[in-house]
């Protein structure tokens, strides 16, 4: 219990300085656009009531899952395949290259032109965003096996699906769930763009109309709701990560152990 608190203390103390900073620089504000905290945390109440957290943030985390979940399962799946695989990995590289290099926000039009404007548009943006960073670490996640552990699953006739389950997921999980991270910060940004387009509802879509209200304190508040929303789900993602990879873990803290193999 004691580990846990000072882990929790570690992580409050950062944002806690700078909320403290923040006050202070602007404690004597009198710019419109760069209102007092202590005026945005007492309209933050006002602004984030039940109702509106379930009309615009539940829609929200929901495009949000189904993005990232859609890029998850296509990331892995393809990665694995490429990373298994050198012809199929010398085919696809150069492509790879060429589509993640086109930033997500750039094919908003585009894929409105074939999704409409709803839900489907929004989880396609942020899918298109997440894939990359799981797809490219899962690659090289499964191209990072240990060649004596693939020889012996080998050896003795370990192929096929049994393979895939006990030698090479296993084996990539560190690389996949880097990958995972990285596309959880990228899909949250990516929510809040495609919110932005043809949007009724959504804490993008609030955000932008509080800006062009000239509600400058609620729009801060919807600020600091996406921040918050990213450190929760941060996180949350770090206590699934910890289950998921204790083995891991649990072999890199005997690594670190004076006498333990690093």
């Amino acid at each position: 219990m004691s580990r846990a608190l000072l882990r929790l203390s570690y992580a409050l103390a950062l944002p806690a300085v700078l909320m403290a900073v923040w006050w202070l620089a602007s404690a004597d504000s009198t710019n419109v656009y760069w209102p007092p905290l202590r005026t945005v945390l007492k309209t933050f109440p006002d602004v984030w009531t039940p109702g509106r957290l379930r009309a615009d943030v539940v829609p929200s985390l929901l495009r949000l899952a189904g993005g990232y979940l859609t890029a998850a399962v296509v990331g892995v799946a393809l990665g694995t395949v490429i990373g298994s695989y050198r012809r199929v990995r010398s085919v696809c590289e150069p492509v790879m290259e060429f589509l993640r290099a086109v930033p997500p926000p750039v094919l908003v039009p585009v894929i409105m032109l074939f999704a409409g404007i709803g839900d489907t548009m929004k989880v396609l943006v942020i899918a298109s965003g997440c894939v990359w960073p799981v797809l490219l670490n899962t690659v090289e996640g499964v191209r990072a096996v240990d060649p004596v552990l693939a020889e012996t699953a080998r050896s003795y006739g370990v192929r096929g699906v049994a393979r895939l389950k006990d030698l090479v997921l296993p084996s990539a999980s560190p690389q996949i769930f880097a990958g995972l991270r990285q596309a959880l910060s990228v899909g949250i940004i990516l929510m809040v763009i495609s919110e932005m387009f043809a949007a009724s509802d959504g804490l993008g879509f609030t955000v932008v109309q509080f800006q062009r209200g000239f509600a400058l304190p609620e729009m801060w508040t919807g600020i600091l709701v996406l921040g918050l929303l990213g450190f929760l789900l941060s996180v949350l993602f770090q206590v699934v990560e910890r289950r998921a990879l204790g083995w891991y873990h649990g072999r890199r803290a005997v690594g670190r152990r004076p006498g333990g193999r690093s």
